[in-house]
C-alpha cells in the first residue's frame, strides 16, 4: 500500500487535465470531446483496478511463504545463501 499515493496523484493529475477537454463545447470540440472522455474514464477505471483489484488478486494467487524453522534461521546466520 506504499504506492497508493503516487498512483492516485498521477491519475488525478491526468484526469483533471483532460476533464476540460471532455466537457468542451467550443470550436473543434466535436473531435476532441469523445477522445478525452474515453481517456478520462479509462484512467479512472484503470486506477480503480490498480488500487482495488490488483491487491485482491495478488492476495488470492500469491504463493504461500512458509516461515523458516529455527534450524534454517541458524544456518542463514552462519552461511548466507548465494
Amino acid at each position: 500500500m506504499r504506492c497508493i499515493r503516487p498512483i492516485l496523484v498521477a491519475s488525478l493529475a491526468a484526469t483533471l487535465g483532460l476533464v476540460s477537454a471532455s466537457l468542451a463545447a467550443g470550436l473543434g470540440s466535436d473531435v476532441q470531446r469523445p477522445l478525452a472522455t474515453v481517456i478520462v474514464w479509462g484512467l479512472f477505471s484503470a486506477t480503480l483496478m490498480t488500487v482495488l483489484l490488483v491487491p485482491v488478486l495478488y492476495r488470492l494467487f500469491e504463493p504461500r511463504i512458509k516461515s523458516p524453522t529455527p534450524e534454517e534461521q541458524e544456518l542463514d546466520t552462519i552461511a548466507p545463501p548465494h
